[in-house]
Parts: C-alpha cells; sequence; structure tokens
C-alpha cells in the first residue's frame, strides 16, 4: 500500500502496532530515536519517579537541555537545574546546562536530528526536527515519562498535507514570511493536528534557515509535523553539522550516513494518498506580520506601515528566528543605524554557537552597536520569563512565533510577528515597517481536499470499565483557539510548588479572571474550535482535573491536548453540531463578548450510545478509540506504563 514520508518513518521507529503497512488513524506504540526535555525535565523525573521506574532504559535516547527561565537565579529554580545535572549525570544522560542554547536549536546543531529519524520533545515546537527531513512531533511530559522508562510512547498517525511550494522568494522575503502567509490564508483549521509535507520546486531555493522557520512556526499553523525533503541545502547543513562535531571528537553519524541519505533519500511513495493538496508560489509572497495577539490575522507589511503602528518593544530571539542568518539580516539592516529612543530592542541568540559565529562575522557587535539589549541564548520573553515584557498598554513587535495575549507580558500589551528584517526596521523607526518597499499583495488561496487520505475508520465498542455517563452544568467558553496560556498562565508553568488547590484557584486566568470564581466541581466545559491550541503544558488539563471539572467538549481539539488529556485519564469528545447549537442560542452574549456563559442547565453524555443531550435536544459525536478510552480507564499512561514495567502496587489513580 502507498504510504506518505510520516506513514514510513513511523513504520520505520514502530514498536507494538498493526500488522500490516501503516495508514492515517492508525494507533502505534513507537521508539523514538531521540526526546528531548528542557526545565520540564523535573516535571518529567516526578512522573518517572512515581510510575515506581528505576532505571532509563536507555539513556541513549534522552537528551536534556535547560532553556526556558534561565533568567531566574532564584534558590528553588537553582535547585531544580541542579537537581535535573545530577539526574543526567546519574543515568548517563547528554546534558546542556543553562546558557548553551534553546533546547530544538541543540538537537539540530549538535546532531540529534538526521534525515528520516523520529525525534520528539516535551514542547510544541518540535516540529523543527522536519526541516532536515525527520519526523519531529511534539508529546507532552507523561509521554517523556514513558520513554525514559521503556524506551516507547503511543501515537496516532495524522493524516498528511502535502504543500507544493512553487516558484521562488523574492529578494528580502524570508521564510517567516511564508509561514505568516500560510498561517493567515488557511486560518480555518485546515491544517489542524495533521502531517505536512513540502515538496514541490520550490523547496530548493529555501536555505536551510528558512525550512527550520517555516517547520518551527508550522505549530501555530496546527499541524504536528512540518517536513521537508532532503536535498543538497539538507546535506550541506548535515556536513557543517558533522565537520564541527568530528573537531571536538564527537561522531553522531558519519560521512557514509550523509553518502547514504544523498543516494537514498526519505521520500514519500508516488502514488501515496492526501488529505487535502496546498499549492503556494513563493514569487508572490511579500513581507507580513501576524496579529496582533493571533497568528491566524495577517497584514502585509505594505499595508500596516501606512498605519505607522507606533511599538514601544522589538524582539530577536527563540528557536525560530536567532540563528546566524537571521542575526546577519537584521544587522544589515541597522549597520549605521540606531534604535529609535522611544523603543527597546532585545537581542538573543538561539544557542551558544550560534552567537558565538554572529561574533565572528561581525552581526553581533553591528547590532550591539545599533542599541540592542543582549539576552543570554534562551526562550526568555518568547515564554514570557526574564528581562524585557511587555508592559500594559505597549505593543512589540517580535521575531518569535507566538503571540498570544499575555504570553510574552501583560494581557494588556499587544504583539505582532515577523521576520528579522522588519524587527529590526521597526525598531530603528519606531513604528511597524519594513527595510524595502513591496507592493501590498497577498498570496492566492490554492487549496483541494481529497476523501482518500483521511483517517480510517476505527470500530469502536465501550470497553469494560469506561464511563457510561456523564452529567453536569454547562459551561460555554463561546471562542475559538482557546489556548494554553489562557488555560493555565506561564506565570505557573515552570513553579514546581503549585497544589492542585492553587492550579484550581488559577484555571483560564488569562482568559475570563472570574472563570475560576464562577465554575465548580462537576461544570462541563463546552468550548468552540481548536480548544487547547499552544504550547504542550500538561497543566492546561491537569488544573481542569484540579477544579473538578469532568470533560470537556468542543467542536475541536488541538492534538498535543488531547495527548494530555489521555494521558491524565482526562475526558475530551467533539461535538461541532452542539457547538454550533450554542452559538445560535447565546448570540447576544456573544455579540456583548461574554467569555463565559453559564445557562444553568445540565448537558447529559451517554457514552454507551454515543448521544449528548441538552436543552431537550439531543447530538451524537464518535465515540473514542480503544487507546483513549484505555487510558482513561487506568487513570492516565502513568499507570499503564506502571502495568508494563510490573510495578501494579505503585498504580496511582
Amino acid at each position: 500500500m502507498p504510504q506518505t514520508i510520516v506513514e514510513k518513518i513511523a513504520q520505520a521507529h514502530m514498536a507494538e502496532g498493526p500488522n500490516r503497512p501503516l495508514r492515517a488513524g492508525d494507533f502505534l506504540s513507537i521508539r523514538p530515536f531521540h526526546v528531548m526535555t528542557h526545565d520540564n525535565t523535573s516535571a518529567v523525573m516526578s512522573k518517572f519517579k512515581g510510575i515506581g521506574a528505576k532505571k532509563v532504559r536507555d539513556a541513549g535516547q534522552l537528551v536534556f537541555a535547560l532553556d526556558h527561565d534561565i533568567q531566574n537565579q532564584d534558590e528553588a529554580n537553582l535547585k531544580k537545574y541542579r537537581s535535573i545535572e545530577a539526574f543526567a549525570k546519574e543515568h548517563g544522560v547528554d546534558f546542556y546546562p543553562a546558557g548553551s542554547g534553546i533546547g530544538h536549536q541543540i538537537m539540530v546543531e549538535r546532531g540529534y536530528v538526521v534525515p528520516g529519524s523520529f525525534v520528539v520533545a516535551s514542547d510544541s515546537h518540535s516540529n523543527m526536527y522536519g526541516a532536515l527531513g525527520a519526523v519531529g512531533t511534539p508529546i507532552v511530559r507523561t509521554d517523556a515519562a514513558a520513554v525514559w522508562a521503556t524506551g516507547e510512547f503511543w501515537w496516532q498517525i495524522p493524516r498528511t498535507i502535502q504543500v507544493v511550494l512553487e516558484g521562488k522568494l523574492p529578494d528580502g522575503v524570508t521564510g517567516k514570511d511564508v509561514i505568516i502567509a500560510l498561517c493567515g490564508l488557511y486560518n480555518h483549521d485546515e491544517a489542524l493536528n495533521a502531517a505536512v509535507e513540502f515538496s514541490g520546486p520550490g523547496v530548493a531555493s529555501l536555505p536551510m534557515d528558512a525550512r527550520f522557520s517555516i517547520s518551527n512556526m508550522s505549530t501555530e499553523w496546527g499541524p504536528l509535523v512540518g517536513w521537508f525533503p532532503v536535498d543538497a541545502v539538507t546535506l550541506e547543513y548535515l556536513r557543517g553539522v558533522h565537520q564541527r562535531l568530528q573537531a571536538m571528537g564527537i561522531e553522531r553519524f558519519t560521512e557514509a550516513d550523509i553518502a547514504r541519505w544523498a543516494a537514498n533519500p526519505p521520500l514519500p511513495d508516488s502514488d501515496a494518498a492526501y488529505a487535502a493538496r496546498i499549492v503556494l508560489d513563493l514569487n508572490q509572497v511579500t513581507p507580513h506580520v501576524s496579529g496582533p495577539d493571533t497568528v491566524q490575522v495577517m497584514q502585509s507589511v505594505a499595508e500596516i506601515e501606512k498605519k505607522k503602528v507606533a511599538i514601544q518593544k522589538a524582539y530577536l530571539l527563540s528557536c525560530v528566528n536567532s540563528r546566524a542568518a537571521d542575526l546577519e539580516a537584521a544587522a544589515r539592516v541597522l549597520r549605521g543605524k540606531k534604535v529609535a529612543p522611544s523603543v527597546k530592542f532585545y537581542l538573543g541568540a538561539a544557542s551558544a554557537w550560534v552567537q558565538q559565529e554572529a561574533e565572528k562575522r561581525g552581526a553581533w557587535q553591528a547590532l550591539l552597536e545599533a542599541g540592542a539589549i543582549p539576552l543570554p541564548p534562551s526562550c526568555g520573553p518568547c515564554i514570557g520569563l526574564g528581562t524585557g515584557l511587555l508592559e500594559k498598554g505597549e505593543v512589540g513587535i517580535s521575531a518569535t512565533n507566538r503571540n498570544f495575549k499575555g504570553r510574552m507580558g501583560s494581557r494588556d500589551a499587544q504583539c505582532y510577528l515577523a521576520s528579522p528584517e522588519v524587527v529590526a526596521a521597526s525598531a530603528v523607526a519606531g513604528y511597524i515597517t519594513g527595510p524595502s518597499r513591496f507592493a501590498d499583495r497577498t498570496p492566492v488561496r490554492e487549496y483541494q481536499e481529497f476523501a482518500s487520505g483521511g483517517y480510517a475508520a476505527e470500530r469502536v465498542e465501550i470497553l469494560p470499565g469506561f464511563p457510561e455517563r456523564v452529567r453536569g452544568r454547562l459551561v460555554f467558553m463561546p471562542q475559538d483557539n482557546v489556548n494554553t496560556d489562557a488555560i493555565y498562565g506561564k506565570d505557573y508553568t515552570y513553579r514546581d510548588d503549585m497544589t492542585p488547590e492553587m492550579m484550581a484557584r488559577v484555571v483560564m486566568e488569562n482568559y475570563d479572571p472570574q472563570f475560576a470564581e464562577r465554575t465548580r466541581a462537576g461544570d462541563v466545559i463546552v468550548g468552540g474550535f481548536n480548544f487547547g491550541t499552544g504550547s504542550s503544558r500538561e497543566q492546561a488539563v491537569t488544573c481542569l482535573k484540579a477544579k473538578g471539572i469532568p470533560l470537556v467538549i468542543a467542536a475541536s481539539f488541538s492534538q498535543t491536548y488531547l495527548r494530555n488529556a489521555y494521558n491524565n485519564g482526562f475526558l475530551c469528545i467533539e461535538v461541532p453540531a452542539l457547538v454550533k447549537r450554542l452559538r445560535e442560542q447565546f448570540a447576544s452574549e456573544i455579540a456583548a463578548k461574554e467569555k463565559t456563559i453559564i445557562p444553568g442547565e445540565e448537558v447529559d453524555i451517554a457514552f454507551t450510545s454515543g448521544t449528548l443531550t441538552w436543552h431537550g435536544e439531543s447530538f451524537v459525536f464518535p465515540p473514542l478509540g480503544t487507546v483513549p478510552q484505555s487510558l482513561v480507564i487506568a487513570g492516565g499512561a502513568e499507570n499503564v506504563v506502571a502495568r508494563k514495567l510490573g510495578l501494579i502496587g505503585q498504580l496511582r489513580n
């Protein structure tokens, strides 16, 4: 049976699954090539120990890279970092201390990602690894603990969308502009929870850094994988990685491996079945910005610069756009100029190696001379940590990948996303603008769905022990794209002292500050489309459990959110017809911008019949698959792993 590249690479890394060629919708157990964790390693350690595991199954799979909260020098954080380092030494795990760089950059520049490999991280921007011809996809903390203990985790193969790139980017247009265009053009969940396979004659014209940016920020677009084919550009990058590591006495792959990838690159079958095809003419892409506060809204720079949107802060940092080529591009814009007095311009390299390279080329000094404020190579402001956050009423422009309200500082600030060149030009001007003039045009939308490439329907029965029904007061959250920052804010994500009671008090704080006070245990949440989009933080599920919420209904979910839910034994179901009905019923409240609507009536979910009843009306929903059911019955993936290890007495609910 013909296969997409994701199906092929998953087949090559399958530990347990169907005894046939894999296809979209199949559940299987994957043995990944590598798994990276960052500051959340401490949380994974707790889960690993909670399972009852004593020894890492394969230390060679694991990579630890501290990168999120490295500016935080309080004793609690330093103690956490020391405990992670001690665990790494005890188990023989590769460890990169604070200051080494952002974990995703470490993974690609240190040779942990190679063509045809399956590489994961407990972070949502793992899609970036697809730029090197690998399947890179996010997992969650419980998955990471499972890999540590057993070498494996469960996965469902996503449908694949083919994105055909034609033409060539005009001078001054970047990979960041490509992914901003894709996010803005296809902003109705066309690519949600899919794998995206880039192809076409335009790929060859894209430099490696552009591919990294596109794959990385494909996360915000909605896909779980952003894969590029292996070509001369890929091989040249890998040779550079090999030579640098070899000079340090490290060999993660050989010249023979590079020759093998050149001769036999991983490719999909020519007659593989795709769920959809998108065609993008690179010639038509111009500099664009995303936002404010969402990647689903885009404006051309030619359009927005007419409005002279004043900015107070600018950012050139993060795993999407602070590699050497990005820093050089910004330096070319800034040489001989100064950052506007009204603007603070924050600068951080993707890694210590990148900063050294930028210093060697003179780009780093040029940026500092223009007035950039240097930060250590880390996530920092991109995740809302450390120096330089947006204050109330401020507007920022950033070369990062995510601009959810409140993510980079105050909820009463606004953030736009753009390429390094546009960020640099805006920092000088004091308002959003670009370094060059372009026509005000947007690429043509070209999208076609196919019947043959979707999920194969699974015949499902309700397993013994799975809940027959759930009843609760309906709590309607009408907004689409309620993200993980909204559900559980950045201020609490990397705190290890949050008790369930504390988590319950801050649930939905960034969505509706009154939510925790107005809701109660037993309530059933109903959300819109793409509920739980954003990061892989597990607390976006566990805070709802802590609040006593038994179930979330939505029109659709982020797949990463569903992973977290099932791994924690938490119920989620998709009932788009109910959401449509509620929007009709509460149109006036929605028009009045009410964020949380509590009509007072109960919703009754009967899993045995697959029906939901509200207000005397019935709605049908498909049954959960056997794997999610099994996880819910077991009380979560930790208990499943404990059983697998024979640690039945250690099980927890």
